[in-house]
């Protein structure tokens, strides 16, 4: 469908069972996160909140709740962008065959955006940002967040929609030191494109203009996440996403999305910054209170009947997960053009995306080596972890295979390398690097290790399917669990020295054991794959919580020669997990109760 609002998009999906109305009030202040987070668990509805405490704007969530619903949206036009990705990574393909490609050709035409449009809906009224739904979504977060903001800026040495950036990145609209209605914080690296325009102000020495689009045509979110191949700028994607130009217009030097249902617009000016945060993120901890840019409000517009989209982060899997395959889809092998050798990679939804890749590529270097061992895998590990957001990632898995093996069947991908992977050889590790901002593992803000275990050959080991008896006999072992074959999970009050000499001493007895996960609660990581990824993956920074049975130090090299240990307890240094408030869920109840406007639905 071609939408012109987020409205006509609501209005779509309640005709075709995909939207539910709430009519009861309900308080921004928790109570809409609660709700949005269990409905969303039980694979539920969009949700169109009509009564908002507080606010005289209606509010919407989980509308790209599932993969199926957002293909849903899109399904006029998603064919079409799947065949321009495809045809960008194949322009021969356009060649030889022009009028079967004839109709992607036409689709692209919605890509110039429209300037000066004569409508311009969202210019209808000018208002507060106090007048907005506040909305708070976890307990200690700072304040009310913009969770789908579309954040535009311009390049001052190239000004215009072609060469601007527009991005999802999170605003702190209230709370903190922030001066309600005046100031707000906007959360974003120097290295992401409205970063680099900022940088190029601060030495010019001027202000940098920014404005937040809040909803419009649902091509618009899309386009602000979608991770968009140099050149491409995110206006003329969302046109051709959406079947309808991107329409724009400049209000007192600002940029102004007049499809949009709010617009924020202020300035940031050199080296000025507030503390933003905490926020309850996608890894499922909070991110901490941080110096990060301030926005000064210059005027804040809005539709007559403006709706305000908003999603909740925390653990996975959450409504981003459905963004995420949606990109994927869209996508395709476009990630396998610009690297060779990759077959395939999967960033972890359950580890929260960043922190954990799974690839397959091509080992070719050393077709006639009489022993198979990783080579031509080394250098496609190197592009991933050089490439993009790819490049956050803190534990990369990557073998080669000839067999039906996926990185999305995960504890299969798992076993596979378990079986093969060489813990004196098989292990790098890149220390003192970067890792995500949001996560709390490493040494310091953006500060921590990687590493790569790159497995191939032959097996090696017959993975244990059962507790190996030595975990009934080690002194200070509190619990011991089988998470998956060939991986323990473990709770010690002794320390990871003395707990390393005892496994040493009976090293064969662990012959069959991978991997051991040294955590706070054995039963909840062992109880589904799951927690087991979650756990293990974000509270580790590589370098530092990594040790191993029997291990050594070979020209620098680290390794071990029994099984790898993960210490994997929350350190003092991590951010606290996000937790329900059972108070906030009892007062929910009654929106899902009989009579409810969400009977049935959570």
């Amino acid at each position: 469908m071609s939408y012109d609002s987020l409205e006509k998009c609501l209005i779509d999906l309640e005709q075709h069972g995909h939207l539910i109305r709430i009519k009861e009030e309900v308080d921004p202040y928790l109570e809409m996160a609660a709700i949005h987070l269990r409905v969303h668990e039980a694979q539920g509805p969009a949700l169109l909140f009509e009564n908002v405490k507080g606010s005289k704007f209606r509010a919407a969530s989980n509308i790209f709740g599932t993969t199926d619903r957002s293909k849903f949206i899109f399904r006029k036009t998603f064919a079409q962008i799947q065949k321009l990705i495809q045809l960008k990574n194949n322009p021969v393909e356009a060649i030889k065959h022009p009028f079967s490609n004839i109709g992607v050709g036409l689709a692209a035409l919605k890509a110039l955006p429209l300037k000066n449009p004569s409508s311009k809906p969202v210019l209808y009224q000018t208002i507060n940002i106090s007048d907005l739904p506040l909305i708070q979504h976890w307990k200690d977060d700072g304040g009310a967040f913009v969770t789908l903001p579309q954040v535009y800026s311009e390049d001052i040495d190239q000004p215009g929609i072609m060469h601007a950036n527009m991005g999802m990145y999170r605003i702190q609209l209230s709370g903190n030191e922030y001066e309600l209605n005046k100031e707000i914080g906007l959360h974003y690296q120097l290295h992401r494109g409205i970063g680099v325009h900022q940088t190029k102000a601060n030495k010019a020495g001027i202000p940098l203009k920014v404005s937040c689009f809040v909803g419009g045509p649902p091509a618009h979110t899309l386009a602000a996440v979608m991770p968009l191949p140099e050149g491409v700028g995110e206006a003329t994607f969302a046109g051709v996403l959406g079947g309808r130009r991107f329409r724009y217009t400049y209000q007192d030097g600002f940029a102004v999305s007049t499809d949009a249902d709010f617009v924020i617009t202020g300035t940031v000016y050199p080296n000025e910054t507030k503390p933003e945060g905490p926020f309850g993120d996608h890894l499922g901890y909070y991110s901490l209170k941080h110096p990060f840019p301030l926005m000064k409000v210059h005027k804040v517009f809005a539709r007559k009947d403006a709706i305000w989209p908003f999603t909740v982060v925390g653990r996975p899997p959450q409504e981003d997960t459905s963004f995420g395959n949606l990109i994927h889809e869209i996508a395709g092998d476009a990630l396998q053009v610009e690297i060779p050798g990759l077959k395939e990679v999967n960033a972890v939804d359950a580890a929260g995306v960043h922190p954990l890749l799974l690839a397959i590529g091509s080992e070719r270097y050393t077709p006639y080596a009489p022993t198979k061992r990783p080579a031509e895998l080394l250098t496609i590990a190197n592009h991933i972890l050089g490439t993009g957001q790819l490049s956050l990632a803190k534990f990369l898995f990557i073998t080669a295979s000839d067999n039906a093996l996926s990185t999305h069947h995960i504890e299969e991908y798992l076993q596979y390398i378990f079986e093969r992977i060489d813990w004196t050889r098989d292990i790098h590790f890149h220390t003192n690097t970067t890792i995500d901002t949001l996560d709390y593992s490493g040494t310091g803000l953006n500060t921590g290790s990687k590493v790569v275990f790159a497995a191939y050959g032959p097996t090696i080991r017959n993975l244990c399917k059962e507790l190996p008896s030595i975990f009934n006999e080690l002194n200070g072992l509190k619990n011991a669990k089988l998470v998956i074959p060939g991986v323990i999970a473990i709770e010690t009050t002794v320390g990871i020295d003395i707990l390393k000499q005892q496994l040493s001493a009976r090293k064969e007895d662990l012959k069959d054991v991978a991997q051991i996960v040294i955590c706070d609660d054995a039963d909840f990581v062992a109880a589904t794959l799951n927690n087991y990824l979650w756990v293990a993956y974000t509270r580790c920074n590589p370098a530092n919580d990594i040790d191993g049975v029997d291990d050594f130090i070979d020209h620098k090299h680290w390794g071990c020669k029994g099984a790898l240990m993960m210490d994997a307890r929350i350190k003092p240094h991590h951010a606290p997990p996000l937790e329900k408030v059972p108070a906030v869920e009892q007062r929910i109840d009654r929106l899902f109760a009989k009579g409810g406007s969400l009977y049935g639905k959570g």
